[in-house]
């Protein structure tokens, strides 16, 4: 039997210490109710709430307004564009979408959050005012949409998003809603996430912050703004997507694609917890793990989704507050009490099929000057070169059709590892970034760059 297939149920202990920390958020947060969802292994094992009203709780199938995480479907649209050749993340935004005075700026800007664009509009707050009152990009730009140079310093940006929003609808020809039906929400089998909200949903509430009570906040829609935060969702939606946000879906991503939206494009700013952001992705560290995600929040409504690739396990929770309850905080605790009271399974060795000869001859110890490393052809046909001792630059490669290999991650991410043959056939060394790899260390038959001493190897004497 499959280990995997095993156990895919929370212990007793396991859930009780998530209804334990929502109920948790929920009082010292205030918050008139809050929902969660757990997911390891592609499924959802765990899903729980508190409320303010006696005798009811929401369950996963309640809608939320999410706020931000609606940037990370954006992305998702964005990089089904890349994948289909109508763009490049390196494009300046004027080549598709001319006019809008920031063209300069590069889609992987964008995405990162590199652009240099303000963090908001010009006039009043977007999320609390409606959307008709900024019909033109011109007014959700404004005179000065520049705040920082662009592609130094990561800093968020809402028109950001509106601007890859416009990008989707003027390269599909249709509005940004209707983009995400088509070709990922129904794809994926999200029915619940919607621009509209759809009962059953949340009603969104403003807690006073000294007081017991609380008063609704206005619902807006927030015309070109949607992009950047429209969306409504539930737990159970959410945490289908953060399953494809871990292992891709080929009708919507590829898993290379997902998982180069979870690698860092920008450095975090100084003195926040987040180790950087990816292509519409939150990257955070709890010292222990790495998280990917988004969290949210709209004028009544906090939001977060956070997953960790290492564990197999997301982590999704909803609340209907303005403030009060950290959503992020309580998303992450969720991953870290399920990741640590019960450790995910290793998936079982098995041999690969049907082995490549060329990649087989590439497997084994290399030398990198004194430097050892070895290379070692993974069940997926890729090869892993890493440093013998755990400490140093490691990286996966990719075969290409011309008998080359390309990095796919870490130092080595988009370079070319060649293998040189000599005449005979056999192989000499390997060609990566200029670097010369050999068999033995400092080979004198390969040409190693600056030459080998030709007395050798000696001791002192």
């Amino acid at each position: 039997m499959d280990d995997l297939s095993e156990d895919r149920e929370l212990l007793p202990a396991t859930r009780r210490a998530l209804r334990h920390r929502i109920a948790v958020a929920q009082s010292e947060g205030r918050a008139p109710s809050v929902v969660a969802a757990v997911m390891r292994g592609g499924e959802v094992v765990w899903e729980g709430s508190r409320t303010s009203v006696e005798g009811h709780g929401p369950d996963g199938d309640v809608q939320y307004r999410i706020g931000s995480i609606s940037k990370t479907f954006t992305a998702v649209l964005v990089m089904r564009l890349r994948d289909e050749g109508l763009l490049s993340l390196s494009d300046p935004l004027e080549r598709h979408l001319p006019g809008t005075g920031v063209g300069a700026v590069t889609i992987a800007q964008l995405l990162s959050h590199t652009g240099g664009l303000a963090a908001e509009t010009p006039g009043p707050w977007w999320e609390r005012t409606p959307g008709e009152l900024r019909p033109e990009l011109a007014d959700v730009l404004g005179d000065e949409p520049f705040k920082l140079a662009p592609g130094g310093r990561h800093h968020y940006s809402n028109p950001g998003y509106t601007l890859l929003g416009s990008l989707v609808e003027a390269l599909r020809g249709k509005p940004w809603e209707e983009v995400l039906r088509a070709e990922v929400l129904e794809p994926l089998g999200l029915e619940r996430t919607s621009g509209q909200p759809q009962a059953p949903h949340a009603g969104g509430w403003a807690v006073h912050p000294w007081a017991d009570v609380m008063m609704p906040e206005p619902l807006e829609d927030l015309g070109l703004m949607a992009a950047a935060g429209q969306l409504w969702s539930t737990t159970r939606d959410l945490a289908r997507f953060a399953a494809f946000l871990l292992r891709g879906d080929e009708r919507v991503l590829s898993e290379d694609s997902v998982r180069e939206m979870r690698t860092s494009a920008a450095p975090p700013e100084p003195g926040l917890a987040e180790i950087g952001y990816g292509l519409g992705m939150q990257l955070m560290s709890d010292g222990v793990r790495r998280l990917a995600g988004h969290s949210g929040s709209l004028p009544g409504f906090v939001a977060a989704l956070w997953l960790s690739e290492g564990d197999d396990v997301a982590a999704v929770v909803l609340a209907n507050c303005t403030s009060g309850l950290a959503a992020a905080t309580v998303a992450a605790d969720l991953v870290r009490i399920v990741a640590d009271a019960e450790p995910a399974f290793p998936r079982p060795w098995r041999p690969l099929r049907e082995s490549d000869p060329v990649a087989l001859e590439l497997c084994g110890p290399w030398y990198w000057g004194t430097s050892a490393q070895v290379v070692r052809l993974t069940a997926d046909g890729s090869l892993l070169l890493a440093p013998v001792g755990g400490s140093g630059r490691t990286a996966r490669f990719r075969s290409e059709p011309d008998g080359s290999w390309t990095g796919l991650s870490g130092y080595y991410a988009g370079e070319t590892l060649r293998a040189v043959r000599r005449e005979d056939g056999s192989v000499s060394h390997l060609d990566l970034a200029s670097f010369v790899f050999t068999r033995e260390p400092y080979d004198a038959q390969a040409p190693v760059p600056g030459g080998v001493n030709p007395q050798g190897w000696r001791g002192i004497g």
